[in-house]
């Protein structure tokens, strides 16, 4: 029997677990980022200035036009939850798609970002270009944070693939909870950028 012909009960339990699991998956994941906030801030702390230094040279345009694409990401994929609790199968595979060329749109504005990192000497190592020396530190968590995050939604964007794959072939129970939970891990995503965000591109430029 397939997914779709489940009783309501079954897709209800199923639905439970995979919210649970989806919960319990994302505890782990706050903890690994908080980590990486607080090395962070330790060493903000302890290098003040150069932080203040470095963290005018982020590139403030692609960080912002990357905000706007991951929190209209984060609408789309809301209502593509939406769709699939009031049974619109072709409209929610459509959001998903949407949300996954959002997806595509912010690596590759992220690259672009990359690109200009690069050419700039901003990676450290033997041709940093910045000074003083502390400034390494900043960058150095910066490409960490950022690669990081990168790698996470290059996840998200497989998942929901494989969620609007499987959607519009029939393989999935739309309220079976899978696109939600695929959902909550994008939301996650997109709040982890939301933090990125003032951390990396406008502490420099408070002052």
């Amino acid at each position: 029997m397939s997914v779709a012909a489940s009783d309501p009960s079954s897709i209800e339990s199923s639905r439970y677990k995979t919210e649970f699991g989806i919960w319990i998956f994302l505890a782990t994941e706050v903890l690994f980022f908080n980590a990486l906030f607080l090395a962070f801030a330790i060493n903000k702390t302890r290098h003040p200035v150069a932080f203040l230094i470095a963290e005018k040279h982020t590139d403030l345009f692609y960080g912002t036009l990357n905000t706007a694409v991951l929190l209209t990401s984060s609408a789309t994929v809301a209502l593509a939850v939406k769709a699939a609790d009031a049974g619109r199968r072709r409209l929610a595979v459509r959001l998903l798609a949407a949300t996954i060329g959002l997806a595509l749109c912010f690596l590759a504005v992220k690259g672009l970002e990359y690109h200009s990192d690069v050419v700039k000497g901003l990676t450290p190592g033997a041709g940093f270009r910045l000074t003083p020396p502390d400034t390494a530190l900043f960058w150095t968590l910066y490409w960490v944070m950022t690669g990081v995050h990168a790698v996470h939604v290059t996840v998200g964007i497989l998942v929901l693939g494989f969620l609007a794959w499987s959607a519009r072939a029939g393989r999935i129970e739309l309220r079976s909870g899978a696109i939600e939970a695929a959902a909550l891990y994008w939301h996650f995503v997109d709040i982890v950028w939301i933090f990125l965000y003032p951390l990396l591109y406008l502490g420099g430029r408070a002052t």
